[in-house]
């Protein structure tokens, strides 16, 4: 690892997912800190950013370009966390510098989480505030055939998930979907789930917690729906083009890297990018070379995909 990387990884906080309110706790104080001391930008002058509700009551932030050529592409993000922490703020830098750095309008999803809420109601949320996305586009200057969707980690798998409703539903479909680390698989039977017990960033001791707040009462007695675990899916064709992005020294690498070449073998055109000497989150935690290398490739690949010069 690069020395940005390994001063990065010591300072993450240490996290127990086994109490989830615990650690909402501790990544709100986190998040304070990090704006107290100029890492959390609150705003940016090329950006407007506006909280809304979106269909069935779910919170939306919103963030408009200033210089944009209307109608434009949309992005549906959805924020990280394991299924059970995080809100708007969460991953508000990313969605600021991912609004600026595309063109593209980003809209921000403040879904239910577990344990109180247990699938499907967020991902219900999710599909939510993309079918709504759709819904408005009029209003909101954009282009309805050009609505991607993103996420980072859980958020990677809600993303996932919501591509593959879109296209069993029969509704509006994403144009694109950006997965960034993400959840997929939540047997846990991989090498890297073997390998990283208790590594900083993201380990198996904490996927468990993950998926047994994140199923609840399904979690071990039949097969977990793939809107829940997108591995489980017999059958990924139709899906919209994906890129999917992993980190080397993170529980969930090989299942991310797993369903990208499922991807790739049911036709999907699908870009795989793997980090070596990387951890989970390391693009938005470190000031390496790397982090804002793979941060740059995320917004050029959209901008490819959504027709953005």
């Amino acid at each position: 690892m690069s020395p940005e990387i390994t001063r990065a990884m010591a300072l993450l906080p240490t996290l127990d997912y086994g109490d989830p309110r615990a650690v909402r706790s501790k990544m709100n104080r986190w998040i304070k800190l990090s704006a107290s001391a100029g890492l959390w930008r609150p705003e940016e002058p090329g950006v407007a950013v506006r909280d809304r509700v979106a269909s069935a009551g779910v919170p939306v932030r919103t963030y408009v370009p200033r210089e944009r050529r209307e109608p434009s592409p949309a992005i549906v993000y959805f924020h990280g966390g394991a299924f059970a922490i995080g809100d708007l703020d969460f991953e508000h830098p990313r969605c600021l510098e991912m609004a600026k750095s595309t063109g593209a309008v980003v809209i921000s999803v403040d879904y239910r989480l577990a344990p109180e809420n247990p699938f499907p109601a967020g991902l219900d949320d999710c599909y939510a505030a993309f079918t709504w996305t759709t819904e408005v586009a009029a209003e909101l200057g954009i282009d309805v055939a050009r609505v991607a969707v993103a996420g980072a980690s859980a958020g990677g798998a809600l993303a996932a998930a919501v591509t593959l409703l879109a296209r069993d539903r029969g509704g509006p479909r994403p144009a694109f979907q950006l997965l960034l680390y993400p959840v997929t698989d939540d047997r846990m039977v991989t090498p890297s789930m073997s390998t990283f017990i208790d590594t900083p960033g993201w380990n198996r001791r904490n996927s468990e917690h993950m998926w047994s707040h994140y199923l609840g009462s399904q979690r071990g007695r039949d097969v977990p729906s793939p809107y829940a675990a997108p591995m489980r899916a017999t059958d990924l064709r139709g899906l919209p083009p994906a890129y999917v992005m992993t980190a080397e020294i993170d529980a969930l690498r090989d299942e991310g890297i797993q369903y990208a070449q499922r991807l790739v073998e049911a036709g999907i055109p699908t870009e795989l990018h793997h980090y070596p000497g990387t951890f989970h989150g390391f693009d938005t935690l470190a000031n390496a070379a790397v982090s804002h290398r793979s941060r740059a490739e995320h917004y050029a690949v959209l901008r490819g995909a959504l027709g953005l010069p």
